[in-house]
């Protein structure tokens, strides 16, 4: 007469159920995680009503004092284009992305010149903005 039960306990434990807690975590945190650096320069970014998230690249910034800095390493603007060569680098002419960070008391013509250096570089420009509320 065999008196031990049919339904045996397993003492292992079982990891899948944690593991997909873990990965669903890991993809909010990623999904819900700031894209673009902010600067942490002081730099009053203008306002605009339509914007998005674009891969910053190579960041350019022009402080309300006229300072220039090509991924926060200060330039000049007579060494603006031999900086920027080196800081897209290898980069392929398709994915050659300049983020202008221009302080919005800034006259234009800075903008413009900077640009000017970007654009004869074959590097598509964006200007970073502050949503308006």
């Amino acid at each position: 007469m065999d008196l031990r039960s049919k339904n045996r306990i397993n003492p292992e434990f079982n990891m899948s159920s944690m593991t997909d807690i873990i990965f669903l975590l890991l993809i909010f945190f990623m999904l819900t995680s700031s894209f673009v650096t902010p600067t942490a320069l002081p730099v009053n970014l203008p306002s605009s009503s339509k914007g998005g998230i674009v891969m910053q690249k190579v960041s350019v910034t022009i402080t309300a004092d006229l300072k220039y800095l090509v991924n926060d390493k200060e330039t000049t603007m007579e060494t603006m284009s031999a900086d920027l060569e080196q800081a897209l680098g290898g980069a392929e002419e398709g994915e050659r992305v300049v983020i202008l960070n221009v302080d919005k008391t800034v006259p234009v013509e800075y903008l413009v010149k900077v640009g000017g250096i970007a654009s004869d570089l074959k590097a598509k420009i964006s200007i970073a903005t502050v949503p308006t509320e």
